[in-house]
């Protein structure tokens, strides 16, 4: 009987463990896709300033 509660004890633990974990990748890869997002849109928001356009004109020139 010790063996069979054991063995569910465990199971449960392995559970927990495993949703753990896999909650802290999601977390991970929120945390990364935000990164991401906002260095594109900063990315692109430098892209259109006054200042980079002066820069590009004068390359060109």
């Amino acid at each position: 009987m010790y063996e069979y509660e054991i063995s569910q004890f465990r199971s449960a633990e392995l559970i927990r463990r495993a949703e753990h974990e896999r909650l802290a990748r999601e977390a991970v890869r929120g945390r990364r896709a935000a990164r991401r997002e906002a260095a594109s849109r900063a990315a692109e928001e430098e892209s259109h300033s006054p200042r980079l356009r002066r820069l590009r004109s004068a390359r060109a020139a």
